[in-house]
């Protein structure tokens, strides 16, 4: 019974991590949408279910650095928080000019939106790593 749990959880976790490398990449058409972080999340779930799906991700010749600095130093590099800034300012303004908000209803998306902004902002920053070498 208890290989049969294990086996099931870790499917769902490969799900779970295609799921997110899908709305990465909706995220890198739609600016709108964040990518980085669905990418961390997806690494985050194959490292409970597949090595080498990680391991994937984390040499990826595009995103694995991230990941990586992600993972070793919580670092965002500047680039990637200013892509991430800027889509939500212009998340919020779709927001704004479609939806016609009441103002407490706007007013509580922007603290929130600017609340993950400044989080973002704070972060370290490093330039992605290079991907690490084989084993």
């Amino acid at each position: 019974m208890r290989a049969v749990l294990h086996a099931s959880r870790r499917a769902g976790y490969v799900a779970l991590g295609f799921a997110f490398v899908a709305l990465g990449i909706i995220g890198a058409f739609l600016p709108v949408m964040p990518t980085t972080v669905f990418l961390i999340l997806a690494a985050w779930s194959f490292g409970r279910s597949s090595p080498r799906l990680e391991a994937w991700m984390l040499n990826h010749p595009k995103f694995g650095g991230v990941i990586r600095d992600w993972r070793e130093h919580g670092a965002v590099p500047r680039r990637v928080k200013y892509l991430a800034c800027g889509g939500m300012a212009f998340g919020y303004a779709v927001f704004w000019l479609s939806a016609h908000p009441s103002w407490w209803l706007g007013a509580l998306v922007a603290l929130g939106m600017l609340a993950c902004a400044i989080w973002i902002s704070t972060r370290p920053e490093r330039e992605a790593s290079p991907p690490a070498l084989p084993e």
